[in-house]
């Protein structure tokens, strides 16, 4: 029988506003999982020494069915779609940026029922209430969920969001306002909204739970990072016990726009062995030539180290948020790669294949 433990959360807001929610564990169905062995050799490729992960045999290897080293058991994707939607009820929206924030953040919870059954890593479709301006029902637009499989109050009823409110300057002057995030943003407790999904397995969780799992994020881009790190910390489950490196690098502009910051640095109270935390404000802080610190400013820091871990079968790299960190954390790679023979690109590309490189970025 699983062990049921609870935990009290307040997500930062403005000073109007808080969300102090408690919340009670179950466990989930058990998982398992299976490793590949690999190993490292070199080879030739234009002149250069680059080194390759390959599996090692030693006679031909008989065709076996590739084992995901993330969690793809049962995974639902598409259950409800455009034509068909789920239609939910917002239970909660708080903003969780803080006033002098450049723009809002809104966390919000919906209920499902238990009938759109998503894994931690995984997205839902929103459809806005209202029509286009051809007079047709709005387009879906995707969002990366925010809580647990098992959801913020622990029952596996509801799915949590993290969204900012976009409004922008067109090139004509005129302020211009995100259809989906605007309707979210404003939603009033009580509300229905329509629910497409689940879909996604890019950033589906590792199996291993002794796995190190490095996630990078930029504002939003922290949704899929939270449902990880409530499984991780904040979960009793009787088949599942994080015992590996979870090291969490989050990007943002200013500190009152730092998203879930005391939930995370809870988690590193409890678990101070097992999680480490990195905050990169671009506006606020800077490095020691004086650059602004940006993600892959804030990683360039533990470059090598990072590097060490990145050679590990059981590291996992997540990406998600502002495109652009990629390059960074390319160009921080190239030359430590470089030193040992390693063309950064191609080792990359195999730990794409491996399911250990996953990114989300728009």
């Amino acid at each position: 029988m699983a062990t049921a433990v609870s935990a009290a959360v307040s997500l930062p807001s403005s000073s109007s506003t808080s969300l102090s929610t408690r919340t009670s564990f179950i466990s989930t169905d058990r998982l398992s999982f299976a490793k590949v062995p690999l190993t490292f050799r070199n080879v030739s490729s234009g002149g250069k020494l680059v080194s390759i992960r390959a599996q090692v045999t030693t006679e031909a290897p008989a065709k076996v069915e590739k084992v995901s080293k993330k969690v793809d058991k049962d995974i639902v994707t598409n259950k409800y779609r455009p034509k068909e939607p789920y239609v939910g009820k917002c239970l909660l929206n708080t903003k969780i940026t803080g006033d002098d924030a450049p723009g809002e953040t809104w966390h919000m919870v919906f209920s499902t029922e238990g009938e759109i059954p998503y894994k931690e890593g995984q997205s839902i479709g929103i459809i806005a209430d209202g029509e286009d301006k051809n007079g047709k029902p709005h387009k879906l637009r995707l969002y990366s969920i925010a809580s647990s499989a098992i959801g913020d109050f622990g029952d596996s009823k509801t799915v949590s969001l993290c969204v900012k409110r976009l409004v922008y300057t067109n090139d004509q002057g005129e302020e211009v306002k995100g259809v989906c995030s605007n309707y979210l943003c404003d939603l009033k407790p009580g509300a229905d909204v329509s629910i497409t999904g689940p879909v996604g397995k890019e950033m589906l969780m590792p199996k291993d739970p002794n796995a190190t799992v490095i996630m990078l994020g930029t504002g939003t881009g922290i949704a899929p990072f939270r449902s990880f790190l409530w499984k991780m910390f904040f979960e009793k489950h009787e088949d599942y016990e994080f015992n590996g490196l979870a090291w969490l690098f989050l990007g943002v502009p200013t500190s009152s726009s730092l998203l879930y910051k005391e939930e995370f640095e809870l988690m590193k109270e409890k678990k101070p062995e097992n999680f480490r935390l990195d905050f990169a404000v671009s506006r606020e802080q800077t490095n020691a030539k004086g650059e602004k610190m940006y993600i892959q400013t804030r990683m360039a820091e533990y470059a090598e180290e990072l590097w060490e871990l990145l050679k590990k079968d059981n590291t996992f790299i997540y990406m998600c948020g502002l495109k652009g960190m990629e390059k960074g954390i390319d160009d921080i790679m190239v030359s430590l790669a470089a030193k040992e023979g390693i063309e950064w690109i191609e080792y990359k590309r195999s730990l794409k294949k491996a399911g250990q490189w996953n990114v989300e970025v728009y």
